[in-house]
């Protein structure tokens, strides 16, 4: 019989694939990159065209050795990498450490970790794809003139322990240009009128105030509000037209890599590292009762919503089965905008009667969250739409006109399994209309003024960020999360309930890389150097040239920068704490998890403590003050200074006002789906208290609201 060697990445992967193959295969893991471009050196001889200079990756040594000896006893190797450039290029590698034929048929790759995906690839192995080991190659030479450049600049110019490159200098600079946008909004004053009739019989229903005299009303401020006001309660109401319509609302594709990124945030709280790390186990495979170990998930890098026909069968079939055939949908989806690879398809489970209730057993709380996730998001997909009957009144009030809108579900469609969540405060649901009639009198029962504030665009967040990347051509998906994780180990930005906030460092080093190499981050650039990137791949561009058309003009914005580039000096902040070890001032720095105490004797000295960051506020059990902390995971929350004789804790932001029930302390809440809002710490007290009464809110998030 002949024995044959497949390598994959992972163990993981591997011990999954063991179990689908017979004796005749052993299954080995290359633990990812086994050759890279060496650490301490620069490793791009740019003299001769850009030729890279690879070295076995250090600890990579052992691993190697057994693989030449696995392959020497094989009458054949297989080389499984994941199915993109990157997997692509860990084969080539591969196959020159182990003296393999790139052009020989070694080379296989599947979708999905199954055992008729594994066993099919393995009919039809090819030979390594050159051009998408050029585009990797690229890709990491760019990415490593760009880097071994700029960091030893900021280096010398800023501080040691700093790093630019072409895709997180672009996300820094999007995330300050950003924050400079919200710091200079200036909000402005509006209102709004919301009218409650009733008809004859009673029913009631809300109206807005839209209109005067055929033109859209603008109310400016409180005055004219209640002028307004008291004009309409002048007027007799009657309803002017009724209009009926069906509204259909499409499911949203299967997720890519960037949609289940932002989705995972918004519905899950997931971090992007924390959905691609869970991602991997669910597709590289999980012991699954008798089933045995299984991939779950198609391969989760990817920008295509392309299904599969055997997987559309299967999911249409289990649809009408399930719900029944008027559920059935077209289940076909075009790219929306942009450049789309279209290498794999969209996000899906492997099997789509492998339902997530049956798996509560088997996998973690996280796991089962995200794999749930998916499952109702690819079978919603492959449903037919929902159907609502929306009604719109206009109604008469003298010169004024209002308008109630109402919209009831006919047909429930995909929303029967899934709906996507949005960024911001959400759907606001529209109520059920009673039935109306043109001419049809009606009666004013109140009248609601609301003050508003205009607010400025909102500070990214790590799912925006992706979304903001994706449509501006920035990166690929097996770039986003090493984007997010760098630029916050850097300490260039912050992460604070969620929101991405840029560093003093982060205005900094954006400053003067837009002053010096406007090029490197301007976002029209990285998305066109990603195009010919996505061209090497297809062939119609050569690796080299496009690097050497690059360089050159690189190269002499360096060279003015090191002569011209003035030195700015990051003075840490001086803080009152005293170094037990040497007697100096401690300082603050920024770290991955937030500020810290350091020595400033670094490296004689390297005592560090947790910064001490006081909240003012006195803790409701023994009297101490509560602080702000930082979890494992990187998240604030409130505890007090006792800690550990005293054991109060809070992840909502703690106030000094006390609650008027119980004496408890009132904490700050924040929802997507309201104003922030003051409520009772005491889980068993239920007591909230309206924001505008807040001295903690923001002025500019206030809403004031006048009876009638």
């Amino acid at each position: 019989m002949e024995k044959c060697l497949l390598i994959v990445e992972s163990p993981a992967k591997a011990k999954t694939i063991e179990k689908f193959l017979g004796k005749g295969y052993a299954v080995a893991a290359s633990m990812g990159h086994v050759r890279d471009l060496p650490r301490s050196q620069f490793g791009v001889d740019v003299e001769d065209n850009f030729t890279p200079k690879y070295i076995t990756i250090r600890g990579k040594g052992e691993i190697l050795k057994k693989l030449r000896e696995a392959a020497k006893k094989a009458d054949k190797v297989y080389l499984a990498a994941d199915p993109d450039r990157e997997g692509e290029a860990i084969a080539w590698h591969l196959a020159y450490v182990l003296g393999l034929e790139p052009s020989a048929p070694c080379r296989v790759e599947f979708n999905e970790i199954t055992k008729q995906a594994v066993r099919d690839s393995l009919k039809s192995p090819r030979a390594i794809d050159q051009k998408r080991v050029d585009a990797q190659q690229a890709r990491r030479v760019l990415d490593r003139l760009v880097g071994y450049n700029l960091s030893p600049l900021l280096w010398d110019k800023v501080k040691r322990g700093l790093s630019a490159g072409r895709v997180q200098s672009v996300a820094v600079k999007l995330i300050c240009d950003r924050q400079r946008e919200i710091d200079a909004f200036q909000p402005e004053e509006y209102w709004t009128i919301t009218a409650q009739v009733a008809k004859s019989t009673r029913e009631k229903f809300s109206a807005r105030l839209v209109a005067r005299g055929g033109e859209k009303l603008e109310i400016k401020d409180e005055a004219g509000a209640q002028a307004l006001v008291s004009e309409l309660k002048r007027q007799e109401l009657h309803v002017t037209d009724i209009s009926r319509r069906e509204r259909r609302k499409n499911p949203h594709p299967p997720f890519t890599t960037s949609t289940l990124q932002q989705e995972a945030a918004r519905r899950l709280g997931f971090t992007v590292k924390k959905t691609m790390s869970l991602a991997q186990q669910l597709y590289e495979g999980l012991e699954v009762g008798k089933e045995g170990r299984v991939g779950l998930i198609t391969y989760m890098r990817t920008d295509s919503t392309r299904i599969s026909p055997v997987a559309r069968r299967e999911a249409v079939e289990y649809i009408e089965r399930t719900y029944g055939a008027d559920y059935k949908g077209a289940g076909v989806f075009t790219a929306a905008r942009g450049k789309v690879q279209d290498a794999h398809e969209g996000i899906r489970p492997t099997q789509v009667t492998r339902l997530p209730q049956n798996l509560a057993t088997y996998l973690t709380r996280d796991q089962l969250r995200l794999y749930t996730l998916i499952w109702e998001r690819f079978l919603a997909s492959q449903m037919a739409p929902a159907v609502y009957d929306s009604v719109t009144a206009e109604i008469a009030a003298g010169e004024l006109r209002l308008r109630a809108t109402g919209s009831e579900v006919k047909f429930r469609g995909y929303t029967a399994v899934y709906e996507e969540t949005r960024d911001g405060e959400g759907e606001e649901k529209e109520a059920v209309l009673p039935p109306l009639v043109v001419g049809e009198k009606l009666t004013l029962v109140r009248t609601v003024p609301e003050q508003h504030f205009t607010q400025p665009p909102p500070a990214y967040t790590e799912a925006s960020l992706v979304k903001t990347l994706e449509e501006k051509g920035i990166g690929r998906p097996s770039t986003y999360a090493p984007t997010v994780e760098t630029i916050l180990k850097r300490g260039y930005v912050t992460r604070e309930k969620k929101k991405l906030k840029p560093t003093e460092l982060g205005f900094l080093v954006t400053d003067l890389l837009s002053r010096y190499f406007p090029e490197i981050i301007d976002v029209q650039f990285t998305a066109e150097m990603e195009d010919k990137l996505d061209r090497i791949e297809e062939g119609e561009a050569e690796w080299r040239r496009v690097v050497g058309e690059f360089y050159p003009a690189f190269a002499e914005q360096v060279r003015a920068a090191k002569e011209n580039m003035e030195e700015v000096h990051v003075a840490d902040e001086v803080s009152d704490e005293v170094c037990e070890l040497c007697g100096r001032r401690m300082v603050i720095k920024q770290g991955r998890f937030g500020k810290f105490l350091a020595c400033p004797g670094f490296p004689a000295c390297r005592n560090t403590k947790p910064l001490r960051e006081g909240t003012g506020v006195k803790c409701p059990q023994c009297g101490g003050e509560i602080l702000v902390k930082t979890s494992r995971r990187g998240r604030r929350f409130y505890g007090c200074e006792n800690y550990p004789e005293c054991r109060f804790v809070t992840w909502d932001t703690p106030t000094e006002k006390r609650c008027p029930r119980c004496g408890s302390l009132l904490v700050r809440k924040e929802s997507r789906r309201r104003e922030p809002y003051l409520a009772c710490s005491n889980k068993e007290c239920r007591y909230t208290e309206d924001p505008a009464k807040s001295p903690a809110e923001p002025e500019n998030a206030r809403q004031k609201k006048v009876g009638s």
